[in-house]
């Protein structure tokens, strides 16, 4: 997006939300219900109806973002009106119950409603920086192009490995194959590297993260190796080392892209339950007050 989502035109939404906030706060203050100020009173039940309203407004953007077809304004516009007008609900919101609440239900709905627009907040944060840091870990490249470069990396080093002997041959193999970055979505958010490799007369593959364990074992039979052979050792370090930095750049671009999944397993999950409580507070009001 060239133009950011909390700047689209010119704060457009910002001011709507502002101006919204700023009418409802002067209807809470002139309004004289003759008792305590709740969701029961006229008032309270006006700014409850377009609360409950705005929560499903707010809640259809999940279903217009995936309208590329739409008409119904952009969905730059969209998104930036989601933000704005989400944090103005929390006003209206507590202006409706009257700043009261208790153990029950409505203050469950509350709840639920505040967990979702912080959320919400974090989740601006995350499209808004991450798409640039992701852009400059890949240092201009897509995560499919670091993937070939790491297959091109495998590919020449099985070559290098063939003017040795067969135990250099069946340890590159065993790196290659062992190689695991992110298998869960838990070790994506630690850039968890869990690569393992078959070191040659050992009978147990040892962790092999950042490919450290192959280059030391590859340190080591460099330096009692004739001259010939240390330097394909030495081409074979070079190319393990190049993979190195390209696993860490995969990692941290899959660390990133958890970042920005894991906030969507907690928001959407949480809109639902807060429609499932608001449907509940709406159905209390009517069947008990």
């Amino acid at each position: 997006m060239h133009e950011s989502i909390l700047v689209f035109r010119r704060y457009r939404y910002l001011w709507a939300a502002t101006a919204l906030t700023i009418v409802c706060l002067l209807a809470y203050w002139i309004h004289d219900p003759q008792e305590p100020p709740n969701g029961g009173t006229v008032l309270g039940y006006t700014l409850g109806t377009f609360g409950a309203l705005m929560i499903v407004w707010l809640t259809w953007f999940g279903v217009r973002k995936r309208r590329y077809s739409s008409t119904a304004g952009t969905l730059q516009g969209w998104l930036s009106a989601h933000v704005y007008f989400g944090i103005a609900l929390f006003v209206i919101v507590l202006l409706h119950a009257g700043f009261q609440v208790g153990w029950n239900i409505h203050t469950l709905a509350f709840a639920l409603m505040t967990l979702v627009i912080v959320s919400g907040m974090y989740g601006v944060f995350i499209y808004l920086k991450y798409p640039e840091r992701l852009s400059e870990n890949r240092d201009g490249s897509s995560r499919s192009e670091l993937l070939d470069q790491l297959d091109d990396i495998d590919r020449r080093s099985r070559r290098v490995a063939e003017n040795l002997p067969n135990e250099y041959q069946d340890f590159v193999t065993s790196g290659i194959q062992r190689t695991e970055l992110g298998s869960t979505l838990w070790q994506r958010l630690r850039n968890e590297d869990r690569s393992r490799i078959q070191i040659p007369n050992q009978a147990e593959t040892i962790l092999n993260p950042g490919q450290e364990a192959a280059m030391d074992w590859l340190a080591e039979q460099q330096s009692r190796a004739d001259a010939n052979s240390a330097a394909t050792i030495a081409e074979l370090s070079a190319l393990l080392r190049n993979k190195r930095k390209l696993l860490r750049q995969v990692g941290a671009d899959l660390k990133l892209q958890a970042g920005i999944e894991i906030w969507l397993y907690a928001h959407v999950p949480l809109t639902a339950a807060l429609l499932m409580a608001l449907i509940a507070h709406i159905l209390t009001v009517f069947l008990y007050w």
